[in-house]
């Protein structure tokens, strides 16, 4: 019994087998890697439109580093962490839940929209109305009532005078939404709307108007556009199609067949249990399949491995930044000077020298916090400041001011008195907080160069030149 109904899980793949010649084109610390896998990783990130396209040749070497990480993320035991697990299988998933709806269950799921709209609306049919309405609030008051009803009188004499039913709605009724279109309503059916107005609505032939009435929101005239029953099927089955895949329907005809599923099994199989079969099922005939979902699981690990080792340390070792920066202090000097400091506007001219007594003596990346704290600390902004580092042409304040250059500068509007603060740099920065970004990328080219230098060490690669030779040419 368990076995027929693994077949009959397996039997839902769509998909159909197909036989391969797939040798091995590399290994990676013992774990054999196909040649259709690295056809595909090379074939996408070599694309039409890709600018630095590269050989295979030089591909090969970029592959096998990418392996070398994911080998040592499995060494890790990154692929056992529950986030890993929990992650995987979510995208997993999206990709083989789909393969559980078939058309015939999108086309049932539709009937049974069309027979279940049918039946409510029974044999009324569907209506066309235009209406005229004017809002009023539950709660209104005696002389409120009275106003709106004698508005709403007035426009139904003028009606009956023969004035335009389309031009009062537009210009009159409170429905804005409506009133756009002269007042004309989308098709409704029963139970669609108040009571009030179906009732007075469905009295209507076509081409009547109704009297003022009163519904829980206001009062309305009513003009019957037109009536219909509902089309055959065939007529809205698009329409209804549409309708249920706006609404993601294919996901709950998955989760009711997985149900379906478990019950059959006795209970033996969770849902997750019969995801990873039939994913297993499918990957074994769709070799796109499997490289795609390969492809996720391992990008997966390289991005968690690759922040572990490399990204967090080069973003958050700050005495290895500032030794890095050293080191390679030659490498950051520029041909122009900059400007370490700030450009700032004030109200009062009293505050000019109270900003930079403020900063005098505080490192340079804490006086952000100390101008807030000291001079927009409450709702009255005392002062607007621009900081950083700033070379000729990048602040007009700073051109003029510090740079000497002949230039205008418009004041900000309600700081009228423009000041600057800081010094010059001429040869380069004082130290790697001045080029922070700069620094972190290239110490984390560093360290993934020296990480990839001890992958090659720890672990054996062998590449089959016979077998890269045939990439993209084995037919």
């Amino acid at each position: 019994m368990k076995n027929m109904f693994l077949v009959a899980v397996m039997a839902l793949s769509s998909s159909v087998a197909m036989a391969q010649n797939d040798p091995t084109i590399m290994t990676i610390n013992g774990q054999p890697i196909s040649r259709s896998e690295f056809e595909y990783s090379y074939n996408k990130n070599n694309a039409d439109g890709v600018i630095d396209k590269k050989t295979v040749d030089e591909y090969v070497g970029l592959f096998v580093n990418y392996k070398l990480k994911v080998a040592a993320a499995v060494d890790a035991r990154l692929d056992t962490l529950t986030s890993f697990k929990k992650e995987f299988a979510q995208y997993r998933d999206q990709q083989i839940r789909p393969s559980l709806v078939l058309d015939s269950d999108i086309e049932a799921e539709a009937r049974k929209v069309y027979e279940n709209t049918k039946k409510n609306i029974g044999e009324r049919g569907l209506i066309l109305p235009a209406h005229i309405f004017l809002h009023l609030n539950q709660n209104a008051d005696e002389k409120e009532q009275n106003r709106a009803k004698i508005r709403i009188d007035s426009i139904y004499t003028a009606l009956k005078n023969g004035a335009d039913f389309s031009d009062l709605a537009s210009r009159l009724s409170q429905d804005h939404g409506s009133a756009r279109n002269g007042g004309k309503l989308p098709w409704i059916g029963p139970g669609q709307t108040f009571k009030e107005f179906e009732d007075k609505a469905y009295a209507l032939k076509t081409g009547e108007m109704s009297e003022p009435f009163l519904s829980p929101v206001g009062y309305h005239i009513i003009l019957m556009k037109d009536r219909k029953q509902l089309e055959p099927f065939d007529s809205l089955r698009n329409n209804i199609v549409s309708f249920i895949e706006a609404r993601n329907v294919r996901d709950a005809i998955a989760d009711r067949k997985l149900e379906e599923m478990v019950k059959q099994s006795g209970g033996r199989y969770t849902k997750e249990d019969l995801l990873e079969l039939r994913a297993d099922s499918m990957q074994a005939k769709d070799q796109d399949l499997k490289n795609l979902i390969r492809e996720y699981h391992d990008g997966l690990l390289l991005y968690e491995i690759s922040n572990r080792t490399v990204w967090e340390k080069a973003a958050n070792d700050t005495e290895a930044l500032a030794s890095f920066f050293k080191k390679n202090k030659k490498k950051y000097v520029w041909q122009t000077p900059r400007f370490k400091g700030m450009a700032y506007h004030v109200k009062d001219a009293k505050d000019v020298k109270a900003v930079q007594a403020c900063v005098r003596k505080l490192k340079f990346d804490e006086w952000g916090d100390a101008l807030r704290k000291t001079f927009n600390n409450d709702s009255v902004i005392r002062i607007r400041v621009e900081k950083g580092l700033f070379k000729k042409g990048d602040n007009a304040l700073i051109d003029r001011e510090v740079f000497g250059k002949d230039t205008t500068v418009t004041s900000l509007k309600d700081y009228p008195i423009d000041a600057t603060y800081g010094k010059i740099l001429k040869k380069g920065p004082e130290d790697y907080t001045d080029v922070k970004g700069l620094v972190i990328a290239d110490y984390q080219d560093y360290l993934e160069k020296l990480w990839v230098e001890e992958l090659r060490r720890k672990y054996k690669v062998e590449v089959d030149e016979n077998v890269v030779k045939t990439v993209n040419n084995h037919n």
